[in-house]
């Protein structure tokens, strides 16, 4: 079981602003993909694809031993096509071609991307997906983890809570929910729209063992999390809250009421990807 290593967070840390800057540049060929929301998992992303906690083989996508990353806000994982290119899921140039004519990588990804387990544009039903992976993995006396990866605007979906309910009642203690709590959806706070109130209050209540990381851009504190939910194995699913920045890092953009659908002006797009090199 992994453990995490103090020394990984610097090595981390550099590979996150990397894919903070690539994610950038898919967005200024492809200004039509979905910037912000893309922006605020990029450590989560990170940590967890480099940090050793995915078992995970890149030429062999569907490989039976792999643990399992349920991408369920799809549309906020553009950051995610530079990881895959990365570690060896497909070609670096094809970073070059996203939402052309002919390309796999379109502006909401599909499971024909090699890395991506599930359909992803309907939001709302990747806890439900992963629920039954994860139990279909423990009546198989399996022990890969199976991951997902939501956002909390996708939380208002009811088919969610009855994943927690099923997953609580059948003891998926190989599942773990890993929320992107930007706090901002569709069309403004979330909590002005339908309040999540306490959100870990409402997971413990269904029976879930719940982690809240107020420094959810920071490597080494997510580090930290995942590593304790790995290592639970006391028939209780988990659940790890990052407190995150939607659009992270764009000024104008981070934390703006409708970055979900706002790109990045071409001048600050030049801008910031000049400050970073």
């Amino acid at each position: 079981m992994h453990e995490y290593d103090p020394a990984l967070a610097e090595r981390l840390r550099e590979k996150a602003d990397w894919v903070w800057q690539e994610t950038l540049r898919i967005h200024q060929r492809a200004p039509e993909t979905r910037v912000a929301s893309s922006l605020s998992p990029v450590e989560i992303f990170v940590t967890l694809y480099y940090g050793g906690f995915l078992r995970q083989n890149p030429a062999d996508p569907r490989w039976h031993e792999r643990d399992r990353c349920i991408i369920s806000k799809g549309h906020g994982s553009l950051c995610m096509y530079p990881i895959l290119a990365d570690l060896g899921y497909f070609p670096a140039s094809e970073l070059e071609r996203v939402c052309l004519e002919g390309s796999f990588l379109g502006a909401i990804p599909d499971p024909v991307i090699p890395g991506y387990e599930t359909i992803n544009g309907s939001l709302g039903h990747g806890i439900g997906v992963g629920a039954g992976m994860a139990l279909a993995l423990k009546r198989r006396a399996m022990d890969q983890k199976v991951y997902v990866v939501c956002g909390d605007g996708e939380l208002h979906e009811g088919a969610n809570w009855e994943a927690f309910m099923f997953a609580a009642q059948h003891q998926l203690d190989n599942l773990i929910v890993l929320v992107d709590n930007n706090q901002i959806c569709m069309l403004g706070a979330t909590d002005s729209i339908v309040s999540h109130r306490d959100l870990r209050a409402k997971l413990t209540a269904f029976g879930w063992q719940v982690q809240v990381v107020d420094q959810g851009h920071s490597c080494e504190c997510i580090a930290q999390a995942l590593a304790t939910s790995q290592r639970a194995n006391n028939g209780v699913p988990q659940a790890v809250i990052f407190n995150t920045r939607k659009g992270n890092g764009v000024p104008g953009l981070e934390n703006a009421p409708l970055s979900h659908v706002t790109p990045i002006a071409p001048n600050v797009l030049a801008q910031l990807l000049e400050a970073k090199r």
